[in-house]
């Protein structure tokens, strides 16, 4: 069996703050290989924390502990800035929640993409905006000319999306962690990112995280399941399996969704048990 891409033992996120250590992250693990591992969980239960952890894209305040934490034969724990930077978009790319917060707004999109490569890359200008404009049209943006010279203000969240994608796919990485890439959009338009990111990992054999709330989303489109709370990860199952759970707190989530045909008004709500936190 070859060596997973991602190993995470026992990893930790905390913050400080008044009143002491707030800790967002706690014990996480898990091993990722060249498939789509789903992580679900409410709204602070460390999802995002833990993606952000493995980027090297935690706040300096916080405080990172991990027993393991390896991508490939990269101990990402004892990695310098440097090589962290080096790794961060070339081997390893990430696709924040919103991109009209996270593209830079004075910058046209194209330039960005071509900064993206020319960071990792020795490559020349010309080049670089081929390849940027093949990835645009990769991601099946329309007149990839037209879009490469907008700014992002200009185009709608769905390209905007996209155009995310694009950026963090043009320099082929093994790793591809997707923080909620579809949570701002509308249905159609989430399954047409969903396609576009299906086709990309199996083409390219990547290892895709894809964090999400939505159940019946990752269910039908991951490998495999880890469920959050707390920052704690209590169950892990195969994504086909997810409707046979059997801690409470993911049954509980399921049982919160609503069905077609059943008058299910109010819809039930989580009865949270303290020991679910330990």
């Amino acid at each position: 069996m070859s060596a997973p891409l991602l190993t995470v033992e026992n990893l930790r996120v905390s913050f400080p703050t008044r009143t002491g250590l707030v800790e967002a992250v706690r014990g996480v693990s898990f091993t990722l290989g060249k498939e789509r591992l789903g992580i679900v969980g409410e709204s602070g239960s460390g999802k995002s924390q833990t993606g952000r952890a493995i980027m090297g894209l935690t706040p300096s305040a916080a405080k990172i502990e991990a027993d393991a934490l390896r991508f490939g034969d990269i101990d990402l724990m004892k990695a310098s800035a440097k090589q962290r930077r080096s790794i961060r978009g070339k081997r390893i790319g990430m696709i924040l929640q919103d991109p009209k917060y996270s593209l830079n707004p004075v910058m046209p999109i194209g330039r960005q993409i071509v900064e993206t490569l020319q960071t990792h890359e020795r490559i020349s200008t010309s080049a670089a905006k081929q390849r940027a404009l093949d990835m645009l049209e990769a991601v099946q943006i329309r007149e990839p000319e037209r879009v490469f010279g907008l700014y992002p203000h200009e185009v709608s969240g769905g390209m905007g999306q996209r155009v995310m994608i694009a950026m963090m796919l043009v320099c082929g990485p093994e790793l591809l962690i997707a923080d909620e890439p579809t949570s701002a959009l509308d249905v159609t338009v989430q399954l047409e990112v969903l396609g576009i990111l299906d086709k990309l990992v199996r083409d390219r054999g990547m290892g895709l995280i894809f964090i999400s709330h939505d159940l019946r989303l990752v269910s039908s489109f991951c490998d495999r399941v880890i469920v959050m709370y707390a920052g704690r990860v209590v169950e892990e199952l195969q994504a086909a399996n997810l409707d046979n759970a059997q801690h409470p707190y993911t049954r509980g989530l399921l049982n919160c969704l609503p069905k077609i045909g059943e008058n299910r008004h109010p819809l039930p709500v989580l009865d949270r048990q303290v020991e679910w936190r330990l």
